[in-house]
């Protein structure tokens, strides 16, 4: 079954709401996307308007930035430590905004969102 953001088909006291329309295009949801460690691999979604969203589904590599140099580096990922959105995703090496992964040069926080924004990058904890 499709994913709708539209209206709740229920008040909250229970009672059924009679719809005065169908249901739009516009109200489509989609799945969530997981970004997982792996070869790169990423999924090219068309969205409103004609634009293009580009999901990551697996990568190996981020783009870490160090507060104290100032600079960014590309960097290898070994592994999820903690994933504050759900517990279990940390267990299953599941990539999201917030996470914090083991890389070659130290733990970093991850900042975009790769579902959404097709890149992973992330800021180096001391």
């Amino acid at each position: 079954m499709a994913i709708w953001q539209g209206r709740a088909l229920r008040k909250i006291s229970g009672g059924r709401i009679r719809m005065a329309r169908k249901k739009r295009k516009y109200e489509l949801g989609r799945e969530p996307v997981y970004t997982h460690i792996g070869d790169r691999r990423m999924k090219i979604v068309r969205v409103r308007g004609g634009n293009y969203k580009i999901k990551v589904l697996r990568d190996i590599y981020v783009n870490v930035y160090n507060p104290q140099t100032k600079k960014t580096e590309k960097a290898k990922i070994v592994s999820v430590v903690e994933n504050p959105s759900n517990p279990h995703f940390a267990q299953r090496n599941i990539i999201t905004k917030g996470a914090i992964v083991e890389t070659s040069v130290g733990k970093v926080k991850i900042t975009s969102r790769p579902g959404q924004h097709g890149v992973l990058n992330g800021v180096l904890l001391q």
